[in-house]
């Protein structure tokens, strides 16, 4: 094990690899609550996609682990499981297939891409500004669907959103209370911290009525299997456009979270090489493509490498074994649907609030002195929160920053890719204003 994993060589040992791997899935497993609430907003099965995020969250993580030799762990990610449910689906209209079916081609992209070793190019070829937005801007985005889910936050015709004037009371004072619990846990630095929120929250919300047992079986569910509509996909041009449209947003907005979270985690564990590269880099993003492949033929949103890894690093992981331990208690939690079944919105709200605070953070980094980065940047975000869309919001963030630029006369910052994305949603919105 020691010669496989290259422990001793990376100066860790089993018990910390052990040690590590336990720490990240208990900082992570709130998406085993989290994404089959979102995704059964849509129509689909709770069970279900609770079996599918568990199978997936597990292979991936161990192919990451056994292929890739690498401390970092997969599962659907938050924002895109935001993105299948509330644009794709509940916004746009589309049938949670023909959403699962643009994933399946997303995955299928990305194996191709990574065979190619072309998908560090592409990211490379966005502004930076932009994919700092893009970060924030799905970040408030969740934040927004978690205060909306709790109830902290109201609309209705005739206001904007505003706050519950019952915000301390039922759900939304679970929620709030929640939020406090988990807050304290993470400025007090516990591993865990908003799984261990939710669970408070949770036994909380008994004696108030907000948590009910959901019941049913400790055996484990059926995950989905092979649930497209590409027929629905050429029902008519626009269908055939928004489908290219979603396979880009989540092709992008998947680059950029593994992406950045490989560099991130990788620095933090001491494996990035004098020259800046990472160790098995390119397998580590083809368990990634793998992960987002099978996620879409069992029934889950796209996968992706999850930032949280970063706590199972600083408890000490360095190695496979981290994430082989990982992968072990997503599979031993298919057996716990039930316990996670009972889990309320008030409960599960809190961490898409914090998980948008932790991604929001990148705003920071967006250069606010140049009217070229910022406005664009700007719009990607305000677009996202406003018209509860991603697309939209990297639709006005790359249409802008083109027009812009090509204002100042900055056609060096003009790379091939993103004139060609330019067009595209140029091309979007021709098609729909006909």
């Amino acid at each position: 094990m020691d010669k496989f994993f290259k422990i001793t060589e990376r100066g860790s040992s089993v018990r910390t690899e052990i040690t590590a791997g336990i720490t990240t899935f208990m900082t992570m497993a709130y998406i085993l609550a989290v994404n089959p609430m979102i995704l059964s907003q849509t129509g689909m099965d709770f069970g279900k996609v609770f079996a599918a995020t568990a199978i997936v969250s597990a292979g991936a993580t161990l192919i990451m682990g056994l292929f890739a030799n690498l401390p970092f762990a997969l599962s659907s990610g938050m924002g895109l499981n935001a993105f299948f449910a509330y644009t794709v689906c509940l916004g746009m209209g589309y049938p949670w297939q023909w959403a699962l079916s643009a994933i399946l081609v997303e995955g299928i992209i990305f194996l191709l891409m990574t065979f190619c070793n072309i998908r560090e190019a592409i990211v490379n070829s966005i502004p930076a500004g932009l994919k700092k937005a893009i970060s924030a801007g799905i970040g408030l985005f969740i934040a927004y669907i978690g205060l909306k889910n709790a109830e902290i936050i109201t609309a209705d015709a005739s206001t904007l959103t505003k706050l519950n004037p019952s915000w301390f009371l039922g759900s939304a004072g679970v929620a709030m209370l929640g939020l406090v619990i988990s807050g304290i846990l993470l400025v007090r630095k516990v591993n865990g911290a908003i799984l261990i929120g939710i669970i408070v929250t949770t036994l909380i919300g008994i004696p108030l009525g907000v948590t009910h047992y959901a019941g049913g079986s400790f055996l484990p569910s059926s995950p989905y299997f092979c649930e497209f509509a590409f027929g629905d996909i050429f029902s008519g041009s626009r269908s055939a456009f928004d489908f290219i449209t979603v396979v880009f947003t989540f092709l992008f907005v998947d680059m950029f979270d593994t992406v950045g979270t490989f560099i991130g985690c990788a620095d933090k564990s001491g494996l990035v090489r004098d020259d800046g590269s990472i160790p098995n880099c390119k397998e580590g993003l083809l368990a990634d493509a793998i992960g987002t492949t099978a996620g879409s033929i069992f029934g889950t949103s796209t996968v992706t490498t999850f930032v949280e890894s970063a706590a199972g690093v600083a408890a000490g992981g360095r190695t496979g074994l981290t994430s082989v331990t990982t992968a072990v208690l997503f599979l031993l939690s298919l057996f716990l649907e039930p316990l996670f079944g009972s889990i309320p919105t008030a409960a599960s709200a809190q961490a898409l609030i914090l998980v948008g605070a932790m991604m929001v953070s990148s705003v920071t980094e967006i250069d606010f002195t140049d009217p070229s980065e910022y406005i664009p940047a700007f719009l990607a975000i305000v677009f996202m929160i406003c018209a509860s869309s991603v697309s939209d919001g990297i639709m006005f963030g790359i249409l802008s920053f083109v027009i812009l630029n090509y204002a100042a006369g900055k056609k060096d910052k003009m790379p091939p890719a993103i004139i060609i994305v330019a067009l595209l949603f140029a091309a979007k919105i021709i098609i729909t204003a006909i």
